[in-house]
């Protein structure tokens, strides 16, 4: 196994002894999310008792196929702990994600939980967020108009493109701005901000104040938390 591989399950591992049931589990999407499912799903076999809710289809059926019961959010009473990784993670736990392209939705279902709990391994750990690129959800109607407003503001970076270099199409059915930081920003929240506010901007990668506890992984297996 690779020794970031092998971080990443132990991570996912930790998290999922953290799941007690009763529980209505928030599920994110990516790669350690989905060593976190795995291992959910090993506790389930064993005799676990919960229902989930997913931020993606990906995860919805992963979650499926080991027979986690699911619940649409719009359905659930409660979310009482959502687990997700991310794609950068600073000392603030201010973070970005959406490389697997669900950070809406990800975002909606963080903040509808109780908790968040964020398992990475080590390799994404930053100084300060804005070291890889930053995901921006636009609507399809006035795509070019969009990009050229956040262009003339400075942000520069380019449509996400699909395995068929065809445009990255959201769950949501929106496209993907991919901005990539010349160097990270001084002041992430306000540039956040100010992408928000051009119109047709859904939302951007950026997660600041969701992360209550992260779970890091190392390559040798061990794990750290930070509350």
């Amino acid at each position: 196994m690779m020794s970031n591989e092998r971080a990443k399950q132990a991570a996912g591992k930790k998290a999922a002894e953290q799941i007690e049931s009763g529980m209505i589990v928030g599920l994110g999407t990516g790669s350690t999310a989905t060593c976190f499912i795995e291992h959910l799903i090993l506790r389930v076999k064993k005799g676990l008792k919960i229902q989930a809710v997913a931020s993606s289809t990906a995860s919805e059926e992963l979650a499926k196929s080991g027979g986690i019961a699911i619940l649409h959010l719009n359905d659930a009473p409660r979310v009482d702990i959502t687990v997700d990784g991310a794609d950068e993670i600073d000392s603030q736990k201010r973070m970005i994600k959406g490389g697997g392209g669900a950070h809406v939705r990800e975002k909606i279902l963080a903040a509808a939980s109780n908790q968040m709990i964020i398992v990475v391994d080590e390799s994404k750990l930053v100084p300060s967020v804005g070291v890889h690129k930053l995901p921006v959800e636009v609507l399809l109607y006035g795509a070019p108009s969009i990009r050229k407003h956040l262009e003339d503001r400075g942000y520069q970076g380019q449509w996400r493109l699909d395995e068929d270099e065809e445009f990255y199409i959201t769950e949501n059915g929106n496209l993907l701005f991919d901005i990539q930081w010349p160097s990270p920003p001084s002041f992430p929240e306000q540039e956040h901000d100010a992408i928000r506010k051009i119109p047709g901007v859904v939302d951007t990668g950026f997660f600041f104040g969701y992360a209550n506890e992260v779970i890091i992984g190392f390559s040798d297996g061990t794990v750290k938390i930070l509350a």
